[in-house]
């Protein structure tokens, strides 16, 4: 770290420590995510929890700049689009 001004490095200092919450914010929320559509495509009852879980975790990674909220909303849109889709392929 090159950064020789005190608050050059307090702000180095809390841009990791928000990296890190950030990308674990976004790995549970790929997890869950997967999780679910998981859960659709085998036809378990416990898909439509899963869903709603996976989608307040968007929400309050919005919320908290994680994301951004239309990138939050594009990530909930195609969360429904592909469980709804392998509800339907599981149903046939």
């Amino acid at each position: 770290m090159a950064l020789r001004h005190p608050s050059a490095q307090k702000r180095h200092r809390q841009s990791l420590k928000r990296r890190l919450r950030n990308r674990s914010r976004k790995s549970t929320i790929k997890t869950f995510s997967k999780k679910a559509v998981m859960a659709a495509q085998a036809g378990e009852e416990g898909s439509a929890e899963m869903q709603r879980q996976a989608e307040s975790l968007i929400d309050r990674a919005a919320k908290s700049s994680t994301l951004h909220k239309r990138a939050a909303a594009r990530k909930k849109s195609r969360l429904a689009k592909a469980i709804n889709k392998a509800n339907a392929a599981a149903q046939k």
